[in-house]
């Protein structure tokens, strides 16, 4: 008997599809990551920053700032043929935090971005995840001219559970905010496998 090769074509692999949230304080580089990773054009609703919003954005620390993010912003990246991430950037002032729950909706985790430089900005972020137990990892961005300080010190002053990862990354650089990425997922994954492990007995 002949064997040869299949002519049989390789059927394609249909992906498993997961949302992930990347949110954190006013200009702490959200749409910068979104847009640095994306394998499609990033879908943004940025506005220029006007003089009516001077008394309710806070530009201390990003005076060059002139747009924002309105809405959201959106991206995709594939991690793997059979794993893609649909990436969606949250607005970073606190008037459009009512879309938060809309877009938060099906995530399986979360990206909080920080600042070292307004620490106190990712406050907010952090405590919305816990407060509605979606993982996340917290991602240090890097600023030129920034103080760098060791993950356990970010750790301790945003109080953060032992089982939430600090990492350091460069928001501009698509192989650090990769990295970031999947640690989100392996972290979520791993959360969710010890909730449906039986009680030991």
């Amino acid at each position: 008997m002949a064997f040869g090769r299949s002519s049989r074509k390789k059927r394609p692999v249909e992906p498993v599809t997961l949302k992930i949230l990347v949110a954190g304080g006013f200009g702490v580089g959200k749409t910068t990551l979104v847009g640095a990773v994306s394998e499609i054009r990033p879908l943004r609703t940025e506005e220029r920053l006007s003089e009516a919003g001077r008394p309710v954005d806070d530009l201390a620390g990003v005076e060059a700032k002139t747009t924002t993010t309105v809405a959201m912003d959106f991206g995709r990246i594939t991690l793997r043929e059979d794993l893609v991430l649909y990436l969606f950037g949250t607005p970073g002032q606190d008037r459009f935090w009512f879309l938060w729950d809309e877009l938060a909706q099906g995530a399986l985790g979360a990206v909080v971005l920080a600042d070292t430089r307004r620490l106190e900005d990712c406050f907010a972020a952090v405590d919305y995840f816990e407060r509605r137990d979606i993982p996340f990892t917290v991602a240090v961005n890097c600023f030129e001219g920034a103080d760098k300080f060791p993950t356990e010190t970010v750790q301790a002053a945003l109080d953060l559970d032992p089982d939430v990862r600090v990492l350091m990354c460069d928001a501009r650089d698509r192989g650090s905010v990769r990295d970031v990425l999947v640690a989100v997922v392996e972290d979520a994954v791993t959360r969710e496998d010890r909730v449906r492990e039986p009680a030991a007995t």
